[in-house]
């Protein structure tokens, strides 16, 4: 009898929800890890992303509830790309209490670098595919991604 490997053995036993993870593990993964090269974290990624393409400025507060980050996540996450010249916060001038993180020229161009990796590292995923297929796929997982109720949490 001949072995299968465990994955495509797994593939046809367990269910939908299995291989949906599982798939998701893989390219988050593949996201972390070309992250990780330029020094920072995804969700540091997506903080110098949002701020880079927003025109205009969010308090941390409302930042955080855009990308779906607790107070305390994007705190930290802030603090570690404040101490790499990536972001500044700037105090509100009516309001000592509120902060609004600005992307700093560094931030900028690393955001870029970053960006541009990842777009590759999306690319060589999609080339597995036909357009027709990627076409369902991604059908399929806007479909499942809109649901019936409201999805809270983060947007990674």
């Amino acid at each position: 009898m001949e072995e299968r490997p465990l994955h495509n053995a797994c593939a046809e036993k367990w269910d939908f929800n299995w291989l949906l993870h599982r798939a998701a593990q893989r390219v988050g993964s593949s996201f972390a890890e070309e992250v990780a090269k330029h020094g920072i974290s995804v969700r540091g990624q997506l903080i110098l992303q949002a701020l880079a393409n927003e025109e205009l400025q969010r308090t941390q507060l409302k930042l955080g509830a855009m990308l779906g980050l607790d107070k305390t996540t994007l705190t930290s996450e802030l603090d570690k790309l404040e101490r790499s010249g990536l972001v500044q916060r700037v105090p509100d001038p009516n309001d000592r209490r509120v902060r609004t993180p600005v992307i700093t020229e560094d931030g900028v161009e690393l955001q870029r670098k970053v960006g541009t990796a990842l777009a590759d590292v999306e690319r060589a995923y999609r080339e597995r595919f036909s357009d027709e297929e990627m076409a369902v796929i991604r059908k399929a997982l806007m479909n499942l991604a809109d649901g019936e109720a409201p999805v809270h949490g983060s947007c990674i």
